[in-house]
């Protein structure tokens, strides 16, 4: 039973009025609501584009709190000591193993404190004294400007 080419030429007439119609309903709404999405546009009200209008408001919000995060962060790193200076030595000839220490704490800005104990036979006395900008605010003993010069450079003893 041979096909008719006027039967044959109506179907494919069909198909491709039926593929143009399908196209026309649902592929190219979408593809403009996507495409007016990533041009930040906003969706039409009901449209599929609202699901992604949402996610980049999602995106928009997570990223704005990671940042202040990453500001709030910064900030606390920027005052937390982490640069330490440590100096063992003998205040006294008659005392041996370097029982005498000065320990620097600074942040990274140079604040902090410098605290020294002196060890001798009969007592041990401590000394505290505040640093900004890595200078001391009160007179500084070789080993304490040593202390602060290691906490600065980051070097270990």
């Amino acid at each position: 039973m041979p096909v008719n080419l006027v039967t044959a030429g109506l179907a494919l007439g069909v198909a491709v009025l039926s593929i143009g119609l399908y196209h026309l309903t649902f592929v190219g709404p979408r593809v403009r609501a996507l495409s007016n999405a990533l041009e930040g546009e906003p969706a039409a009200e009901g449209s599929d584009g609202d699901s992604l209008g949402r996610l980049r408001l999602v995106l928009t919000n997570f990223a704005k709190r990671t940042d202040e995060r990453l500001d709030e962060l910064e900030h606390v790193a920027r005052r937390d000591i982490h640069r330490v200076g440590f100096v063992r030595y003998n205040s006294f000839s008659d005392v041996g193993s370097d029982l005498s220490f000065t320990l620097a704490l600074l942040n990274e800005e140079g604040d902090g404190v410098v605290i020294t104990s002196i060890y001798s036979r009969e007592e041990t006395r401590t000394y505290g004294k505040a640093v900004r900008r890595f200078v001391p605010q009160q007179g500084a003993s070789k080993e304490e400007q040593a202390a602060i010069a290691m906490a600065r450079s980051g070097a270990s003893s």
